[in-house]
């Protein structure tokens, strides 16, 4: 068996390269409710705040949840090619900023994205070396209630458009490096296996490589 000596070993861990992570899921899988609670933990990640058309909701704040821009300045944006990826989802566009990702990740950052699943799919082909995680529930039945609970006003017909878009985002699946199931009221839970998925990939020899 052949010994690292120190230096090699001193190289090793110099040379970790910052970490991509894309963390998608149907919507109503709790995404924004994950982050938050890493954030709240104190994981030391830049997360990247998405631009969208879309209204704010209830509690949510420019520049933490979303950034919140007109049509207008999304297209402007989108002509400037400042997104790395973009879409139009249920009408609204979205879009991750490509200069913000880059200069985190040449701090040595990682750097974690909140895309849905069309995004996610996206951004495969542009950096496959990002590290994938899908989330969902448990079932699709604990999905349905987290949607009526999310928008108490939103139609039958609402509810069954994303809850149909979530059984096709779940042929997806192949795409993604780890799947984590975020069980209600145990996000601790979802946390800590996003943290473990995260450290062995620390530990990887084959490192990822990230190059946009």
């Amino acid at each position: 068996m052949k010994l690292v000596r120190k230096k090699q070993f001193s190289n090793i861990i110099k040379n970790k390269q910052p970490l991509l992570v894309i963390l998608s899921g149907p919507s109503g899988a709790g995404k924004d409710a994950v982050l938050a609670k890493m954030k709240e933990l104190g994981y030391l990640f830049h997360y990247v705040v998405t631009a969208t058309t879309r209204p704010k909701r209830i509690g949510e704040i420019d520049r933490v949840h979303y950034r919140f821009i007109s049509e207008e300045q999304f297209q402007k944006m989108v002509k400037g090619k400042k997104f790395l990826e973009w879409a139009k989802v249920y009408g609204n566009y979205y879009g991750v900023p490509k200069e913000e990702i880059k200069k985190a990740l040449k701090s040595g950052q990682d750097v974690v994205v909140k895309v849905d699943v069309q995004g996610a799919a996206t951004l495969k082909q542009i950096v496959s070396e990002a590290v994938f995680i899908f989330l969902i529930t448990p079932s699709m039945d604990e999905l349905a209630d987290r949607l009526r609970q999310r928008n108490n006003h939103q139609s039958p017909s609402d509810l069954k458009l994303r809850l149909k878009k979530a059984e096709e985002e779940m042929e997806s699946l192949s795409i993604f490096d780890y799947c984590v199931v975020n069980h209600n009221n145990n996000i601790g839970l979802t946390v800590s296996q996003i943290s473990s998925i995260i450290t062995s990939e620390k530990c990887r020899m084959n490192r990822r490589i990230i190059k946009l």
